[in-house]
């Protein structure tokens, strides 16, 4: 075998490893080799093997009694340390607590990653019945209101071809799945500022989403807040904008430079 050829099956064994840790993060309980195979559609021999250099290196682990595979405590080492690079973590969650301090409401950051959004951050509200977020959890660009402003404000190449490329999966009857509709709407919110998920996401949840915006006018992240449909009425969460907007300008301040390079 030539450098070449040696060095093109060790990417390869990378990005299958790279592979396995993504499908690992769905399950929290951890999950048997056998499904593992099945899902990623790797021999359990690969599997195996994969899994070994991992749990090796730390990335993950093993229990011997229910002889399932998990997420190693280095994944969570990694996470953090980009958080705290990125600026997701102290330096935005004062922003986001005053947030819900004030709407009391449960309040959400995330930021995009490809044809998805990042949860990054979530403030529960303290109501008995709130959303709940998920950090670290990809969510859909199209019908959510964080998602339809990372589109909206995203560099004019990139915001083309999110409107022309993503897949408008309808969610629920109130899904926007038509793809000019879809354009035209994200038109609006960047007219507009902000962005609205009117059970389109969830049945039962609205959604009121901004930007964080860089000096250039782009997206580096989003912020909302998000309700029970059946507590919170649109125009009520759109009296609440402006209280997103200032959460979203402090966050512009807090965030350092190194979170504007995502993309």
């Amino acid at each position: 075998m030539d450098d070449t050829t040696d060095a093109e099956t060790k990417r390869d064994m990378v990005g299958k490893a790279l592979l396995l840790l993504d499908h690992l993060s769905a399950y929290p309980s951890g999950v048997p080799l056998s499904t593992l195979s099945r899902e990623t559609g790797f021999p359990l021999s690969t599997c195996h093997r994969l899994a070994a250099a991992l749990i090796r290196d730390g990335f993950a682990t093993f229990d011997e009694d229910s002889k399932r595979y998990s997420l190693g405590l280095k994944v969570f080492s990694l996470a953090q340390y980009v958080a705290h690079r990125r600026g997701f973590a102290g330096s935005a969650l004062p922003a986001l607590e005053e947030l819900t301090e004030q709407t009391r409401e449960t309040s959400l950051m995330s930021v995009r990653s490809a044809h998805n959004q990042l949860y990054v951050h979530h403030v529960q509200g303290p109501q008995q019945v709130s959303v709940i977020g998920t950090p670290g959890a990809l969510g859909p660009l199209h019908c959510t209101s964080m998602g339809k402003v990372l589109v909206a404000f995203a560099p004019d190449a990139e915001r083309k071809g999110l409107v022309d490329d993503l897949d408008l999966i309808a969610k629920t009857p109130h899904t926007i799945s038509d793809r000019a509709a879809f354009a035209e709407m994200i038109d609006q919110v960047r007219e507009q500022q902000y962005a609205v998920a009117d059970e389109e996401h969830e049945i039962g949840i609205r959604a009121l989403g901004v930007p964080v915006l860089d000096p250039d006018g782009h997206a580096v992240a989003a912020v909302s807040i998000a309700a029970p449909s059946y507590r919170m009425e649109m125009a009520r969460m759109i009296e609440l904008l402006p209280h997103l907007q200032a959460a979203a300008q402090r966050l512009a301040i807090v965030l350092p430079i190194t979170s504007r390079r995502t993309r």
